[in-house]
């Protein structure tokens, strides 16, 4: 076998882990994770598995790696091409709300429940959480400010205010999705969208 195939096997095996991982997690949590499942749900060895990542909590953090390219490509590059300010906000909404829509995890917002999971308990994987939602919400005011400068938005608006309201409409959503299957609840986030947004 060439050194060459070798590693191209080896990141094919250590995708085909997080991939699973990955819809595990969305269901049941990160603790939800163990070697044993992963190895027989694989057909691999534990010793197989553990050797991509080395310990249970470097796997979660790969997982919320990988969970993070889903929601990137998912979510923010659709909205890439628009411009940047309110239109880019609006693109980068419909994009968040067709993502829940769709149920692009199985589980409903990785992330969402990865914080549910672990926003008690301090450590690696907490902090990791912390930051992707940090990042996120970064981005979110980064195009209102945009919006504002441009006179999209109201003189005055706060951005803070604005992103607090649209993780609001998009958490609503998600907990309606999955904790009622209410469909009618991706409509309900859309007019909150515009009602801060504009039409």
């Amino acid at each position: 076998m060439s050194p060459r195939r070798s590693v191209a096997e080896a990141l094919g095996t250590r995708a085909a882990i997080l991939d699973r991982s990955v819809a595990i997690a969305s269901v049941e949590g990160l603790e939800g994770l163990t070697i044993g499942r992963l190895a027989a749900e694989l057909g691999m060895s534990k010793s197989g598995v553990l050797g991509h990542f080395g310990s249970k909590e470097t796997l979660q953090l790969a997982v919320l790696d990988r969970a993070g390219q889903i929601f990137r490509a998912e979510v923010w590059e659709p909205a890439l091409p628009a411009a940047p300010g309110l239109a880019r906000l609006r693109v980068l909404c419909e994009a968040w709300i067709s993502y829940l829509e769709r149920g692009v995890f199985p589980g409903g917002c990785f992330f969402v429940a990865a914080a549910h999971e672990f926003d008690g308990r301090p450590g690696a994987v907490r902090d990791a959480v912390e930051a992707r939602f940090d990042a996120w919400r970064g981005r979110l005011a980064k195009e209102t400010r945009r919006a504002v400068a441009a006179g999209e938005l109201p003189a005055g608006t706060d951005p803070d205010q604005v992103v607090f309201e649209l993780l609001g409409a998009v958490m609503a959503l998600n907990h309606a999705l999955q904790l009622h299957g209410d469909h009618r609840a991706a409509a309900h986030a859309r007019h909150a969208v515009r009602a801060r947004l504009g039409a």
